[in-house]
């Protein structure tokens, strides 16, 4: 179900990385933070809760695959994983790859910065955003492909 006016249901809510029948990956336009991205349960639901058994975990999978391609490609200090939704009550998911000598680090990105960004960090991150995110394509698919015949489950 799409709710008119809702900005997760009427566009991709950025730039798209992958589309699946249940969710979709995009990079979020977020100024200091390329490897900002968003996992958007494409029904229109307002809490994690909403969702049955099968499709939490669905949507947890989506999330561990993230998150490791995040660390596989990227090495960050840490990823940031958060799902407020208070302005936008559209399941979303922030996975944020977050840097020791991040403009913010150790605080959110939404706080107060804790130093200037530093423009040849940034650009060395976005230089690996294409292999990121062919690795994000790729494992995304491969979770959302039927299994072959006789595969096991």
């Amino acid at each position: 179900m799409k709710v008119p006016g809702c900005p997760l249901c009427d566009g991709a809510g950025g730039a798209l990385v992958f589309q699946g029948s249940a969710f979709r990956l995009i990079r979020a336009d977020e100024a200091g933070f390329p490897a900002f991205y968003r996992l958007v349960w494409n029904e229109h639901v307002a809490e994690f809760s909403d969702l049955s058994r099968s499709q939490r975990a669905v949507c947890a999978e989506g999330l561990a695959t993230v998150e490791l391609a995040l660390r596989s490609v990227l090495a960050p200090t840490k990823v940031n994983l958060a799902a407020l939704g208070n302005l936008v009550p559209h399941l979303h998911w922030h996975l944020i790859a977050r840097f020791a000598d991040d403009s913010h680090f150790p605080s959110p990105v939404w706080a107060a910065p804790q130093r200037a960004a530093l423009p040849e960090r940034l650009a060395a991150i976005e230089a690996q955003l294409p292999a990121l995110e062919a690795l994000m394509l790729a494992r995304l698919s491969a979770l959302s492909e039927p299994p072959e015949p006789g595969a096991r489950a």
